[in-house]
């Protein structure tokens, strides 16, 4: 992976992590003046026009983690419910199928309602887990007592800063110990974040 790829990690100027954005984003966010202080490692330097005046040449040193002015505390209060989708979904769930334990690629997989959808069950973050195909459709319209399928774990609904974690694509080190600090100290996230 190229540098230009690479996703730069975006926090209020308190240190919270709020997104990951491009290098683009970044550039603009310097250009508005909106990036307070800089974190981690050098990840790109960037060339702009040669100023007429001085003959010099413009340059920017992007970093893996910028903080920018502002802040947005609403994100991280006790009622906050990330979106769920099954990419996150499954990367929560470490793309692992909760009733047989084993891994399968994000097209093997499924999400399954724990309790199901026909017997009341939500569509929200603490009623689904990531299953194979195999197993959801062994599962059925069932819970997991009727099915004889225990789960393997107890599904969670991320915080803010652990979704913003699962959001990742390529997470460099520097990138990943700065948002496992502020993960909850229970958080099931911590110790993947520890073995990455």
């Amino acid at each position: 992976m190229t540098n230009l790829q690479q996703l730069i990690l975006r926090t209020d100027i308190s240190g919270m992590p709020l997104e990951w954005i491009h290098f683009q984003t970044a550039v603009k966010l310097y250009y508005a003046q909106q990036v307070a202080y800089t974190c981690g490692c050098s990840l790109l330097h960037v060339h702009g026009g040669i100023n007429a005046r001085t003959g010099q040449r413009s340059e920017l040193v992007l970093n893996s983690i910028i903080a920018t002015y502002g802040s947005k505390q609403g994100l991280f209060g006790e009622s906050y419910v990330p979106p769920l989708n099954n990419p996150t979904l499954f990367r929560r769930d470490n793309h692992l199928c909760l009733y047989c334990g084993e891994h399968f690629s994000a097209n093997e997989l499924s999400r399954d309602h724990v309790l199901p959808l026909v017997k009341g069950g939500k569509d929200k973050w603490t009623n689904v887990v990531t299953a194979c195909k195999h197993c959801n459709s062994a599962k059925g319209g069932r819970t997991p007592e009727q099915a004889n399928m225990p789960l393997l774990a107890v599904p969670f609904q991320p915080t803010y800063v652990e979704y913003v974690f699962l959001q990742g694509r390529s997470i460099l080190a520097d990138q990943m110990e700065f948002l496992s600090a502020h993960f909850p100290r229970t958080s099931s996230l911590r110790q993947r974040c520890l073995q990455s």
